[in-house]
């Protein structure tokens, strides 16, 4: 097993005091897995990508454990996590294209990221050839600045980046959101290949777009408010989801030729509540058709047929 989450509590520090981001998360990533995370934008998924790293001042690990590959992962302990960054557990932030130093050249930019991770960079400069045709640039890329490159081309060098030591553990934050339709498909076909080329062990892929993520991803999570409410092979959340959240996430989705007089599209009724002070049980239930007086206890995780996992009174 690549990955191990356990109970994950982690909590964004504000004037105002805790917001609850992550509050019991629990779930596995097995070797070779992609898994697709999913959500309503403020549910946790970029919160639950950094805590895995560890890359927000603000976040307070309250509670839980993370393992990688058998071994403890220090999220509470910063300087313990610096060794494990791109060696180990890598990152392609939510705004990627912005995270490369518009005064640098790429090629230096690489250089110095190897030495500060204590890596001669003339020891991966094959490699880092290799991997710049295999995403279909060119390696006079290296002899240019961030601002002389596309959206697509700065997104698959920083991809080339963030897997160039061949980490365990990939985090795909939005890599596609700011990208055209082809450009997407291309990224999103590069980082499957990356996968199946070892230069990646797993992947958690962040993204609103279930439909891409349904072409890429071995499995999906989605996630709400902060809980993890169901978790899937991909070809089961879309086709068969079994939590009232999922069921009507994937029924506000348009289907491929469909028409206006097929019906019209139905979106989710209210909003998530605040993590501020979150609500007890159930924090779908204000929201969900299927609510009852049980709801006002937490459902907990369980596996309802194997390998599909949802968090329902009414599913287990």
């Amino acid at each position: 097993m690549t990955l191990r989450v356990n109970d994950l509590k982690v909590y964004y520090q504000t004037l105002r005091g805790d917001v609850h981001a992550l509050d019991g998360v629990t779930f596995d990533l097995a070797d070779g897995e992609i898994m697709g995370l999913a959500g309503e934008s403020g549910c946790g998924k970029t919160t639950l990508g950094k805590s895995l790293i560890r890359l927000d001042s603000r976040m307070k690990h309250v509670g839980g454990t993370i393992e990688l590959d058998g071994k403890n992962v220090p999220i509470a302990d910063e300087k313990a996590m610096v060794p494990l960054r791109y060696h180990e557990i890598s990152l392609i932030p939510q705004y990627a294209m912005s995270a490369l130093n518009p005064t640098r050249k790429i090629g230096r930019m690489i250089k110095d990221l190897m030495k500060a991770r204590g890596v001669d960079p003339a020891s991966i400069e094959d490699e880092l050839h290799r991997r710049l045709e295999l995403v279909g640039l060119e390696q006079d890329v290296l002899n240019r600045f961030p601002i002389e490159l596309s959206g697509g081309m700065k997104q698959r060098v920083v991809m080339v980046i963030s897997t160039l030591l061949n980490p365990s553990l990939l985090i795909a934050d939005e890599v596609t959101s700011a990208l055209d339709v082809s450009t997407q498909r291309a990224v999103a076909e590069s980082m499957v290949e990356f996968r199946d080329r070892g230069f990646v062990k797993s992947m958690v892929f962040v993204t609103h777009d279930l439909s891409l993520v349904y072409q890429m991803a071995d499995t999906i999570m989605v996630m709400y408010a902060g809980h993890v409410v169901e978790k899937a092979s991909a070809k089961t959340i879309v086709n068969e989801p079994k939590h009232p959240y999922t069921q009507m996430l994937i029924s506000a989705l348009p289907e491929v030729g469909s028409t206006e007089e097929q019906g019209r599209l139905e979106g989710i009724p209210g909003k998530p509540p605040g993590l501020l002070d979150p609500p007890t049980g159930c924090r779908f239930k204000d929201r969900c058709p299927l609510a009852f007086s049980k709801c006002s206890e937490r459902p907990p995780l369980v596996e309802i047929e194997p390998g599909h996992w949802a968090a329902c009174w009414k599913t287990g």
